[in-house]
């Protein structure tokens, strides 16, 4: 009766180990919906992994990881002097990492905790967060004037597919150098594996320490499988009204009813960060289907990817199969192909 997210746990602790082994320093991301998998899960298969730290996307994240991780927790949204950054729990004060990117907040994190520890950003291509060459040399005079502050490092958070970052990274790790930091520790986000090679040889007296969510978590999707549960079967004749919005069919075949629907993401879609042709045709396509009627679900059912009847509903999804297609039986199982890190499942069985 569930959006079931189903996990080969050999397969994918194996996937999780190797990913480890081959990139030393990794931290771990745990962050929004971990992957799929929860927050709680992620953060204990770290603990198993043996790392020293791992990362969460915001501060209202980390108790959700705290009791089941006993190491660093490096927080990825910047530290800002107001909000859920305040509110931080005295017992995890000496573990927790801020990421700082601006000058202004290094003083003021530093004076309500003189002996924080903090990650300066330094400003990429990525134009999110962080600080300028000039605002990092700032920064740095701050942390030296505050004897107690712990300086973990520099972060460079680089955007997903640009070609070779190795360029603007070394550029950066200049302006590091320039402002004659403390540190040692570079914490990088979006970098190949050979971008870290050549990196890491190239600046062999920093410690580079690669954040991975995606990759660690989701490298091997051939270890996860997601189903839902046909829950009723309802034949129908061309003409038929249903659902919601008192729709009819448009030719006789069968109406199924499945579990998954807009409280778990299904239908939900984010805008797409593909701009080449071909996704952009795809995108009229899915628009020209949607104005007669008829848009594609991710349930597959016989080998194909389903049409939704009419938009999901909360907690449920009504399909239609036309006539000649094999129809499952209640109670059923059919794939589902969603993105993870949007989909809140209602079971994970690890397997």
């Amino acid at each position: 009766m569930s959006l079931v997210l189903h996990v080969d746990g050999e397969r994918w602790r194996t996937h999780l180990r190797s990913f480890a082994d081959a990139h030393p320093g990794v931290v771990p991301v745990c962050k929004g919906n971990g992957y799929g998998f929860t927050l709680g899960r992620l953060a204990r298969k770290s603990q198993w992994l043996g790392v020293d730290t791992i990362a969460v996307g915001t501060y209202d994240e980390l108790p959700h990881v705290a009791s089941r991780f006993d190491g660093s927790l490096l927080v990825l949204t910047p530290w800002r002097p107001f909000g859920a950054a305040l509110e931080l729990d005295p017992a995890l004060a000496d573990r927790v990492v801020h990421t700082v990117s601006r000058p202004q907040d290094v003083d003021d994190l530093l004076a309500r905790q003189p002996d924080a520890r903090l990650v300066l950003e330094r400003m990429t291509s990525m134009q999110r967060h962080g600080h300028t060459a000039r605002e990092l040399w700032a920064a740095a005079r701050s942390v030296a004037d505050h004897p107690r502050a712990r300086l973990e490092g520099v972060a460079l958070h680089l955007p997903l597919a640009q070609g070779s970052h190795l360029g603007e990274v070394e550029r950066l790790l200049n302006d590091v150098v320039a402002a004659e930091l403390d540190t040692r520790t570079i914490w990088v986000s979006h970098l190949t594996d050979a971008e870290l090679a050549t990196l890491g040889a190239s600046y062999a007296d920093y410690d580079i320490r690669p954040r991975t969510g995606t990759g660690l978590w989701l490298g091997d999707r051939g270890a996860l499988r997601v189903t839902a549960t046909v829950l009723d079967v309802h034949a129908v004749e061309r003409g038929d009204s249903f659902g919601y919005r008192g729709r009819t069919a448009p030719k006789s075949g069968h109406l199924l009813v499945v579990s998954g629907g807009t409280a778990h993401g299904i239908g939900l879609e984010a805008p797409t960060g593909d701009s080449g042709l071909k996704a952009r045709a795809a995108t009229l396509a899915r628009g020209g289907l949607d104005a007669v009627g008829f848009v594609r679900s991710p349930f597959s059912i016989d080998g194909k990817q389903r049409l939704f009847a009419e938009p999901p509903h909360m907690q449920a999804s009504m399909l239609f199969l036309p006539s000649g297609s094999d129809v499952p039986d209640v109670g059923d199982e059919v794939d589902v192909r969603v993105r993870f890190t949007a989909t809140a499942f209602d079971r994970v069985l690890v397997e």
